[in-house]
């Protein structure tokens, strides 16, 4: 008679290929849990040690903001010095202390332009050749109109005259570029 529970075991059947792991039909499955704990956490605890490679990235940045911070503390109490001692003899070299942060600030700039690539050299030098160029332009024709009777203005106004222009210069690069290609 038949044993109505065979005794031999049937195998199972094969998979068909859509059911493959690799098969696109079937979802990705995460990744089963390690059986390492994690490492325990620091909690709340905050540290202020920053990182060595954010000084590393952001060297020239942090040196030219800390330059400018004391070339502006310099300029206040420079000025605050002067005014409060407008006869003493002393108020020439005291009103020419802010040059020597300003010379910091000169000294980086050159150094961080000097470090860049054959390219940004170029695109670099063109707009300061155009920013020299446009601001003799100006301040020669302003020359001429101020013998015609407009007010004299300041030789400071030169400088922030050629920080516009070079901007110009830096914008009008950038634009051409993007324009060609």
């Amino acid at each position: 008679m038949s044993d109505p529970v065979p005794s031999a075991r049937t195998e199972a059947p094969v998979d068909p290929l859509f059911t493959h792991p690799a098969s696109p039909f079937e979802r990705t499955n995460p990744p089963s849990s390690v059986a390492f704990p994690s490492p325990p956490s620091l909690g709340m605890q905050t540290t202020f040690i920053t990182p060595m490679a954010t000084w590393t990235a952001y060297k020239t940045q942090i040196q030219f903001g800390f330059a400018i911070l004391a070339y502006l503390m310099v300029l206040v109490g420079s000025v605050t010095a002067v005014s409060a001692n407008a006869s003493a003899s002393w108020r020439y070299w005291v009103a020419v202390l802010p040059v020597l942060p300003a010379g910091v600030v000169v000294w980086l700039v050159v150094r961080q332009l000097g470090r860049l690539d054959e390219v940004q050299k170029r695109t670099q030098m063109q707009a300061i050749g155009f920013s020299l160029a446009a601001t003799g332009l100006v301040t020669f024709a302003y020359g001429f109109v101020e013998g015609a009777g407009l007010p004299r203005l300041s030789a400071t106004l030169v400088l922030p005259l050629m920080a516009l222009f070079w901007f110009v210069g830096l914008t009008a690069l950038y634009l051409r570029a993007r324009i060609r290609r």
